[in-house]
C-alpha cells in the first residue's frame, strides 16, 4: 500500500552493520548545535572539518567512498599521547554516533578500565582465534587487535566474504577504551536501523539481512534528528544551536538515515 500524504515509508534493518552509511547530518549536525564543534567555510573543498571548543579534537569528513571516509584526531592531553579513531564510508552513522557520543560526553573516571570486547561477548559474538578477536554471529563483522592482546591498534571490519570488504574502522593504540566499547556496543546493539529512499544496501541476500518495510508517521523521521540534538544537548545544560536551514523529511535519494 502506498504511504499516505501524512506518512513516509521506511525500511528497518538489521544486522544494522549491514545497513550502509546512512545521512552523514546523524553525526556532524549534532556535534556542531548540540556540542559546540565549529566548522570552516570552505565551499571549495568537498569536505567538512570540525573543531571541538577546546580545540583538541577534530573530526574530517572526506568523500573518499573506497577508504576512510570519517577521521577524528585528538591531541595529546592528561597524560595521553596523541590519537586518532577513522571510519570507512559505509560506516553505519549510527555506530559512528555511538563513538562520538560517548566522546563529547560526560568524561568516565574509569575510562582505561572500559573493556571493549564485553559489549561483543553479551551480543553473543564468539572468538575468532586466527584473527586474534571476536566476530559476529553472523560471520560478516570482526574487531580484534592484530598486533597482540594488550597493545596495537583496534580494528573492526564488515565484509560479506574474502573478496567483499564493506567498511572498516581503526582505532589508535591510544584511543581511550571507553570510546572504542561505546563503538563496540553501538556495533553489535540488537536493535534496527532506520532508512529512507531507494539508499544502497550491501547486500539485499535475505539471509545476510532483515528488511521490514513500514509508513511511519512524517513528523517520526522529519523531527527524528532535531531530537537526537536536544537529548545531547542536554547533557551540557544548555539550549542547543538555531538550524541554520530547515530540515525538511527525506525525499530523495542524496539523504538517506
Amino acid at each position: 500500500m502506498p504511504p499516505s500524504p501524512e506518512t513516509v515509508e521506511v525500511e528497518y534493518l538489521a544486522p544494522r552493520h549491514l545497513a550502509g552509511g546512512g545521512d552523514p547530518a546523524w553525526v556532524t549536525v549534532p556535534l556542531h548545535r548540540a556540542c559546540g564543534w565549529s566548522h570552516g567555510d570552505d565551499p571549495l573543498m568537498p569536505r567538512v572539518i570540525l573543531t571541538s571548543p577546546d580545540q583538541k579534537a577534530q573530526l574530517r569528513l572526506e568523500p573518499d567512498p573506497d577508504g576512510q571516509w570519517w577521521t577524528f584526531l585528538h591531541a595529546a592531553d592528561d597524560g595521553r599521547p596523541a590519537w586518532y579513531a577513522s571510519f570507512g564510508a559505509h560506516t553505519p552513522v549510527e555506530i559512528i554516533a555511538g563513538f562520538v557520543d560517548a566522546l563529547t560526553g560526560p568524561h568516565s573516571t574509569h575510562g582505561d578500565e572500559a573493556e571493549p570486547y564485553g559489549p561483543l561477548w553479551q551480543a553473543g559474538w564468539g572468538p575468532e582465534p586466527a584473527d586474534n578477536g571476536l566476530v559476529s554471529p553472523d560471520a560478516t563483522a570482526y574487531v580484534q587487535r592484530p598486533a597482540g592482546e594488550g597493545s596495537g591498534p583496534w580494528v573492526a571490519t564488515v565484509t560479506l566474504g574474502a573478496s567483499r570488504p564493506l567498511w572498516q574502522a581503526r582505532f589508535d593504540e591510544h584511543t581511550p577504551p571507553h570510546l572504542i566499547a561505546a563503538f563496540t556496543a553501538a556495533l553489535a546493539a540488537p536493535a534496527p536501523v532506520i532508512r529512507t529512499g531507494p539508499g544502497r544496501l550491501p547486500t539485499l541476500d535475505p539471509n545476510r539481512i532483515t528488511r521490514t518495510e513500514a509508513n511511519v508517521p512524517v513528523g517520526l523521521v522529519a523531527f527524528a534528528l532535531e531530537d537526537r540534538i536536544r537529548t545531547l544537548a542536554a547533557r551540557r545544560g544548555i539550549p542547543p544551536a538555531a538550524s541554520s536551514a530547515p530540515r525538511r523529511p527525506p525525499d530523495h535519494p542524496g539523504r538517506t538515515r
